[in-house]
C-alpha cells in the first residue's frame, strides 16, 4: 500500500466535500456529482475518493479510494496509515469550512470523521456551520445495530438505498430518506450485461488485501473449468494502478492461463455468461444485469471468526439478502472457497440457458424492489439536507 502525499490545498470556497473510501462508493458517488453538475453548475465541489469522482468534475484533495481496506486485522496493521489519513482529512476540513461534507459509505472512517468535526465544532451539530451527511448505510441490519444512536447524534441526514433500511432507523431521531438504489438511477448504465457466449467475469473485489486472498482460489477454478471447455475465456476488471500491479502479477504466475484472462479497467464494458465474484457492490450489479453467479469470499481467519460471532444475517451476498425466499447467488466461504468447489458450482452456470433464464427473473425482481422513489432521489435529497440550493 503506496503512502499517503500530502493533500491539495482548497482553492476557493469549498460547497460540498464528498468523501468515498472505497472504489464503489466512489463510483456511487460519481455518478451524484455528475447529476449535481447539471443542474447546479456553479457548485465547488471537492473530493476525498477516487478516480471516478476526478472524471465527473469534483476538485481532487486525495486520492483515499487508493487506501481502502476491509477487516479488522488489515485496520489494525494499517493503523498508522488510516491516522496519518484521518488528521490530513480533519486539517482540510478544518481549513476549508464547507458547507456540506458528503459521506459515501465507508463507516469506519467516515462515521469517525463525522464524530470528530462534532467534536471541533465544525459541524452544525457541533455548533458550526458544516452539514454533515452520510449516504449509504452501514449495514446495521447485519451488525451493530447500536451505532444508529451514534450516527443520530452526529449526522444531520442519512440517504439510505435499500427501503428496508428505514425500519433500522424508526427508533432514533435521525432525519432518514430512501433515496433510491444508484442502480435503479435513470442515468446508470451497467458495465456487466449478460451475453451467453460471452466470457467467465472474475470479480474478486476492489480492496488490495482480499483480492490477495480471493483471487488465487478464482483462478484456481478457472484452471479446473478452463480443463473441461479449453475455449474458455476469462474477464477480469480492475480499479485502480495498484491493484492491477496485483492482479497482473497473480495471474501472470499461472502460465497455462494468463492468455486465457484479460485484465481490463472495471469502467469497461463487461459482457459475460456467468460471474464468480466476492460478496461487494459487483455481485449486485451482476445480479440487476441477469448474470448468473457463484460467490466466494475469504476473510482474515481471525476477522471471520469475529464476524462470525457478530454478524446476524444468513447470506453474504445483497441479491440473496434481498431475496431471501429464493437467494440466487451461491455462496462458498472461508475454507469453501476453494478452487475445485467453486468450478464444480460455476460449470453447470456455464453450459445451461437456464440458468440465464432465471438470473433474468432475479433481475426482474430487483429493480422492481430498488426503483427510485418518484417524489425526490439523492440529487435534490443532499441539496435540500445539505443547503445548496
Amino acid at each position: 500500500m503506496s503512502k499517503p502525499t500530502v493533500f491539495s490545498q482548497p482553492s476557493g470556497p469549498v460547497d460540498l466535500l464528498v468523501v468515498a473510501g472505497e472504489a464503489s462508493g466512489d463510483e456511487h458517488a460519481a455518478r451524484l456529482v455528475k447529476d449535481l453538475k447539471i443542474k447546479y453548475p456553479d457548485l465547488s465541489i471537492s473530493s476525498l475518493g477516487g478516480e471516478e469522482l476526478i472524471k465527473a468534475g469534483a476538485e481532487q484533495v486525495f486520492f483515499l479510494a487508493n487506501h481502502a481496506v476491509v477487516g479488522l486485522m488489515e485496520v489494525i496493521k494499517n493503523y498508522s496509515l488510516f491516522r496519518n489519513l484521518f488528521k490530513q482529512t480533519l486539517a482540510w476540513i478544518e481549513r476549508a469550512r464547507p458547507r456540506c461534507v458528503l459521506l459515501v459509505d465507508y463507516p469506519g472512517f467516515n462515521l469517525r470523521l463525522a464524530q470528530a468535526l462534532k467534536e471541533r465544532g465544525i459541524s452544525s451539530k457541533g455548533g458550526g456551520s458544516t452539514v454533515v451527511l452520510q449516504y449509504v448505510s452501514p449495514q446495521l441490519w447485519a451488525w451493530k445495530a447500536g451505532r444508529r444512536f451514534r450516527m443520530a447524534e452526529i449526522l444531520d441526514g442519512l440517504g439510505i438505498i435499500f427501503p428496508f433500511e428505514k425500519k433500522c432507523y424508526a427508533d432514533v431521531s435521525l432525519p432518514v430518506s430512501f433515496v433510491g438504489h444508484p442502480f435503479a438511477h435513470p442515468s446508470y448504465q451497467s458495465t456487466v450485461s449478460y451475453d451467453p457466449s460471452g466470457e467467465l467475469l472474475l470479480l474478486p473485489g476492489s480492496r488490495l488485501q482480499p483480492v490477495g486472498r480471493i483471487l488465487p482460489a478464482f483462478l484456481d477454478a478457472f484452471e479446473e473449468l478452463l480443463a473441461l471447455d479449453r475455449n474458455l475465456r476469462g474477464l477480469l476488471p480492475v480499479a485502480g494502478s495498484n491493484l492491477r500491479c496485483l492482479v497482473e502479477s497473480l495471474v501472470n504466475e499461472r502460465a497455462d492461463i494468463r492468455q486465457k484472462i484479460r485484465i481490463v479497467d472495471r469502467t469497461s464494458p463487461l459482457p459475460a455468461r456467468a460471474a464468480l465474484m466476492s460478496s461487494g457492490t459487483m455481485s449486485l450489479a451482476c445480479a440487476w444485469a441477469g448474470v448468473p453467479g457463484v460467490i466466494g469470499y475469504r476473510a482474515h481467519p481471525i476477522t471471520y471468526l469475529i464476524g462470525k460471532c457478530l454478524v446476524g444475517v444468513p447470506h453474504l451476498g445483497m441479491a440473496n439478502l434481498l431475496l431471501p425466499e429464493n437467494p440466487p447467488n451461491p455462496e462458498f466461504l472461508q475454507g469453501q472457497a476453494t478452487g475445485k468447489i467453486l468450478a464444480r458450482e460455476m460449470a453447470p452456470l456455464l453450459n445451461d440457458p437456464e440458468s440465464g433464464k432465471q438470473a433474468t427473473q432475479t433481475a426482474r425482481q430487483l429493480h422492481k424492489l430498488l426503483a427510485q422513489p418518484e417524489s425526490r432521489g439523492v440529487v435534490d435529497w443532499l441539496v435540500q439536507e445539505g443547503k445548496l440550493g
